[in-house]
């Protein structure tokens, strides 16, 4: 089952963020204090949570993105968890679908991820060279628009991202 998070969820969203990410190589392994930095800041746009045995075994965060050159409307996924004796078993496909769904509902003008390309390419997801992340490979910067327009310029994500604590 996928759901908005209550505020009851907020330390299993965290234990399982950790969890999902202990043994990520490409991880500062901060993206539970992400989550809980763009919540404090009131930037957390959407937050799912997929439960198991009515427990929180996934969760979703999406927040607002800013491109320069002044697209509006576009927010970035991130980070997505699942714990990792469930991962492999279409949890993440399914909160990306439901945060992707929720944005399309809402008006949004589209989506960018930080992550892997084979993962995401099967959500629509694709890299955009005029789209830039400074300090990332160009490779794992993905769009989706859902209009016509595809912006260009740099992305920078809200300074939550930065929390290490």
């Amino acid at each position: 089952m996928i759901r908005p998070e209550r505020p009851a969820d907020h330390a299993a969203i965290a234990s399982v963020t950790a969890a999902a990410f202990l043994d990520a190589p490409h991880s500062g392994h901060n993206e539970q204090f992400i989550v809980a930095a763009l919540r404090d800041a009131g930037v957390l746009h959407l937050s799912f949570v997929a439960e198991v045995d009515a427990a929180v075994a996934g969760h979703i965060a999406v927040s607002p993105v800013s491109i320069a050159g002044g697209s509006v409307g576009w927010f970035g996924i991130g980070p997505v968890s699942v714990i990792p004796a469930l991962q492999g078993r279409s949890m993440g496909s399914k909160l990306v679908h439901q945060a992707l769904d929720a944005l399309r509902d809402q008006g949004a003008s589209g989506c960018v991820v930080l992550g892997d390309p084979l993962y995401y390419a099967r959500f629509g997801f694709k890299n955009e060279p005029g789209l830039l992340l400074p300090g990332v490979p160009p490779e794992y910067l993905m769009v989706v628009s859902f209009g016509p327009a595809v912006p260009v310029g740099i992305v920078t994500y809200h300074h939550a991202f930065m929390a290490t604590h």
